[in-house]
């Protein structure tokens, strides 16, 4: 996982994203950010002015590494957790880049939130259906983990918040595909997927969304992107793939998208 401790207290660690380039606080213990968001980021085709939603943002990983490969982004997030919130803020004012971070129920979004639509809508829904799961014994891994928001419930509200031709992307665990094409069917078109798989000879476990407001194109399905090199695992020695290095390295953007 491309993630080194740069300091640690008793209940935070500041780790390294992107080669350094980016620096985020983030709990010790509980729901800790890693290579998913990371990806996510490199997913989303954004230009410089453009505006970005995230929902769900946790302590800004996503979007603090999509400002440190895009300038110039107008980027707001929305978190439930008000720790996560306050790191997410934190972490912006720490990295220099202009987020703006709201505590909220992404359910119950303030008016001025709901009044405003966005080029880029991203998400890193819960991987898990509570209903079909056990709890997390920490509160903010399980709200991350699960959380008791449906993900038709983020699908609905990240597609509201689009404005013209804007795009949604989002990660999530595989088995979760048929729910996210079933909820989008007939509101967002131009759909691409990109399953993502931890080596050439395993099943895929994650995969990469992308839909366009008023898009008209036909569903596509990219290449599975492969995480590591080689077909096992070879001790702690680092595997991953030129591609994914360098996204993870370099703050690359993932050319994935057909």
């Amino acid at each position: 996982m491309e993630i080194s401790t740069l300091a640690v207290t008793d209940d935070l660690t500041c780790d390294d994203f992107l080669g350094g380039r980016v620096r985020a606080w983030q709990p010790r213990r509980g729901y800790r950010a890693g290579v998913d968001p990371v990806l996510l980021a490199a997913a989303v085709i954004a230009k410089p002015g453009q505006s970005v939603l995230e929902l769900g943002c946790g302590v800004g990983v996503a979007s603090l590494c999509l400002a440190a490969r895009v300038p110039g982004l107008d980027l707001k997030g929305v978190e439930l957790q008000p720790t996560y919130a306050d790191l997410a803020r934190r972490n912006a004012v720490e990295n220099a880049a202009v987020f703006d971070v709201v505590t909220a129920d992404l359910r119950a979004l303030p008016a001025d939130l709901r009044q405003k639509r966005f080029d880029h809508v991203i998400m890193n829904p819960p991987y898990f259906d509570r209903r079909a799961g056990t709890a997390a014994t920490d509160p903010g891994r399980d709200t991350a983990l699960g959380g008791e928001t449906p993900l038709v419930d983020w699908l609905d509200i990240g597609t509201r918040r689009l404005g013209p031709k804007g795009y949604l992307t989002l990660i999530q665990r595989v088995e979760r595909l048929p729910e996210v094409l079933t909820a989008l069917s007939g509101r967002l078109g131009s759909l691409m997927v990109c399953p993502i798989a931890g080596r050439k000879n395993r099943p895929p476990e994650l995969f990469l969304l992308q839909a366009r407001q008023e898009g008209r194109a036909a569903f596509r399905l990219a290449p599975a992107l492969i995480m590591h090199d080689g077909t096992s695992h070879q001790g702690d020695q680092e595997s991953y793939t030129a591609a994914v290095q360098s996204v993870l390295r370099h703050g690359a953007s993932l050319d994935i998208w057909p």
